[in-house]
């Protein structure tokens, strides 16, 4: 039983707060023996840059001085991946999960969310797949035109997830120009808005992940595969 959560539009370090909170809670329920809830949270940010625990300074491609000067905030937080931007007309997904409840590994789980985003976009018309050595969902991945829709980076402690992803759907994307994306120099950021020519209702897309996500990861479930 998945729990479905609308932040709306959120500044992200209210957010972080928050599934800190959330995080630190459903472990000290393990600890103590309970089973927590299984909470997946979409919401938008404000403008801000994220850059993970193991990203490179040096993909952010703009000064101190032009982030001040744009409001832009960049913050060091512990998920995977390297730096990424969040913004307006992009959904955030935080799923708090506990994987033991769900059978799923760690691997498995990114999967699987990278699958839930691959059948939601799917119904814009858009063929999604995975690039082999980096996670999230690519448009022609092996392409000359390869370019990224969604990004994912997750953490976990004790089987308990936080961070998640980020799917571009009405998403302003020159914010991408200022970064190295992901890591990657050498491969462009999309929208479903710019492959489709139109924008996209976001409540529209929300609706349809929370279906997609929970469908994906009881169906993994349920083929009783543990970590």
């Amino acid at each position: 039983m998945f729990n479905f959560i609308d932040w709306g539009v959120i500044d992200y370090n209210e957010a972080l707060k928050n599934q800190e909170a959330l995080f630190n809670l459903k472990i000290e329920q393990k600890i103590a023996g309970k089973q927590p809830t299984q909470d997946l949270i979409l919401c938008e940010h404000l403008p801000v840059y994220t850059i993970g625990k193991h990203g490179d300074d040096n993909n952010m491609l703009m000064s101190d001085k032009w982030l001040k000067e744009n409001n832009i905030k960049l913050i060091h937080i512990s998920r995977g991946g390297d730096i990424t931007y969040h913004g307006p007309g992009q959904i955030t997904g935080y799923p708090i999960l506990d994987l033991q409840q769900l059978h799923l590994g760690l691997k498995d789980y990114i999967h699987q969310i990278e699958e839930a985003v691959i059948i939601t976009i799917a119904n814009y018309g858009i063929i999604g797949s995975r690039l082999t050595g980096a996670t999230g969902v690519w448009i022609d991945p092996l392409g000359s035109n390869a370019r990224k829709i969604c990004a994912i980076g997750v953490r976990a402690s004790r089987y308990v997830t936080m961070h998640g992803f980020a799917l571009n759907v009405n998403t302003d994307l020159r914010y991408f120009s200022y970064i190295n994306p992901c890591g990657f120099s050498d491969k462009a950021v999309t929208s479903i808005q710019k492959e489709i020519g139109t924008c996209v209702p976001i409540n529209q897309v929300k609706q349809e992940l929370w279906s997609n996500i929970s469908k994906c990861l009881s169906l993994k479930r349920n083929k009783d595969t543990f970590i």
